[in-house]
């Protein structure tokens, strides 16, 4: 089944719970954290990530696009995340490898990421103890760019990694998710799909969540 995991980032953030509430029909809620130093914008940030845990019962699908993710994996875990996702490039292995032991211990699931100039084989490491992986199709940092569709030949290999070692993660993808995109995502072989704006700017959001199920 595809999966999908809005993006908060293109909700109206004077009205956030409203907006969670708008996507309820879905399968996750994602929740981009960036620090300004991994990459250049800042958004949200461990007190939000508490105050919307309430408003839905949806798993929070943290992203953190920060560095030394380490440092905060438990803590956004405590507030409320039920995935938490940090990237292959943040850090070196063995710090990655222990905040996912960190996240783990906090009973919540673990996933690595990779920027579109970052390699399939960057997910060996980790793939046999994570629960995701999540192959950016855009550059991190700002939501609204275009969709990368080169990505799809690493999505491809990822998915032929997941299936050889670790059949039961997930694969996510993240960046210019749309109805002109997303089926080139699935047929690469992602069955979790992260769209901000094609979500929250479409007229009928739950009709707009049905069509990126395929």
């Amino acid at each position: 089944m595809i999966k999908i995991s809005p993006s908060i980032l293109s909700a109206d953030f004077a009205n956030l719970e409203r907006d969670i509430r708008k996507i309820s029909t879905a399968d996750y809620v994602h929740v981009d954290v960036m620090d300004g130093v991994f990459v250049p914008n800042i958004t949200i940030g461990l007190p939000v990530v508490k105050a919307i845990r309430p408003a839905t019962p949806l798993p929070l699908d943290v992203h953190l696009m920060i560095v030394q993710p380490g440092r905060y994996a438990a803590q956004f875990c405590d507030a409320g995340a039920d995935i938490v996702t940090m990237h292959v490039e943040s850090d070196t292995e063995a710090n990655l490898r222990d905040a996912i032991e960190r996240v783990h211990a906090k009973g919540k699931r673990a996933g690595v990421v990779v920027k579109p100039g970052t390699p399939a084989e960057a997910v060996l490491p980790y793939i046999r103890d994570v629960e995701m992986i999540l192959v950016m199709t855009v550059e991190p940092g700002f939501g609204g760019q275009s969709f990368l569709s080169d990505q799809m030949i690493k999505v491809r290999a990822i998915r032929k990694l997941i299936n050889e070692q670790n059949p039961v993660c997930e694969l996510e993808v993240d960046g210019g998710v749309a109805p002109d995109t997303f089926r080139a995502c699935i047929d690469a072989g992602a069955n979790v799909l992260v769209a901000g704006s094609a979500v929250y700017k479409a007229p009928d959001i739950p009709a707009r969540i049905r069509l990126l199920r395929g």
